[in-house]
C-alpha cells in the first residue's frame, strides 16, 4: 500500500533520500599546498568518452573553495575498512587530523590519493555550475588507481555508514 506524505515536500525528500543507499566516497583536493577533502554521496559517471565524473558539494563546505580554486578533485571510493577515515573527514571538529591516517599519494594531478580506498579518480574540472547552496563539477578523468585486493563498499543509508553482509549474485 503506498502512502503519501502529508509533510512539506522538503521534509519528505530528506526522508526519501535517506532511504537511497549509497557508496560512500571521499573527495580531496590540495591548492596552495592547502589539502581538503569531504565525505560525499553525490558521485555520479557522466560520460565515458571523455571519462567524466561529476560530484556535488555544498558552497560552506570547508573544501569546497579548495576544489574551486585548484580546478582538480580525487573521488576516493572508501571500501568497509575505512570507516574511520570517513568520520575523521564528515566530522568538523576533527578537520586538522584528515590527513594524518592513511597512507596518502597522488596521481597526475596532485590532488591527495588514499591508497586505502577501492578506486581513485584522478579529475581535473572541465566545467562548474553553481545550483541554489551546491556547485556542480564535472572532472575529466586524468589517472585510475584500483586497490589489488577487492574489498566491501562502504555504504551509507539514513544517516548510517552500513556494509554488505554478504554479496549476491542474482
Amino acid at each position: 500500500m503506498t502512502l503519501l506524505s502529508t509533510q512539506p515536500v522538503i521534509e519528505s525528500f530528506k526522508l526519501g533520500m535517506r532511504q537511497f543507499a549509497s557508496g560512500v566516497c571521499l573527495i580531496t583536493s590540495i591548492h596552495d599546498g592547502q589539502r581538503a577533502g569531504l565525505v560525499a554521496t553525490a558521485v555520479n559517471s557522466v560520460s565515458m568518452e571523455p571519462p567524466t565524473l561529476l560530484i556535488c558539494i555544498n558552497r560552506s563546505a570547508s573544501a569546497f573553495d579548495v576544489v574551486e580554486r585548484s580546478g582538480i578533485f580525487c573521488v576516493n571510493v572508501l571500501p568497509v575498512d575505512c570507516l574511520n577515515v570517513a568520520g575523521q573527514f564528515s566530522s568538523s571538529q576533527r578537520r586538522e587530523e584528515r590527513f594524518q591516517h592513511g597512507q596518502w599519494s597522488e596521481l597526475e594531478t596532485g590532488a591527495p590519493v588514499l591508497d586505502e580506498a577501492m578506486v581513485s579518480f584522478d579529475c581535473q574540472v572541465v566545467h562548474s555550475l553553481p545550483y541554489h547552496s551546491h556547485t556542480i563539477f564535472l572532472g575529466e578523468v586524468r589517472a585510475v588507481k584500483l586497490r589489488e585486493e577487492t574489498s566491501a563498499p562502504l555504504l551509507y543509508l539514513d544517516r548510517q555508514y552500513r556494509h554488505v553482509s554478504q554479496h549476491a549474485v542474482l
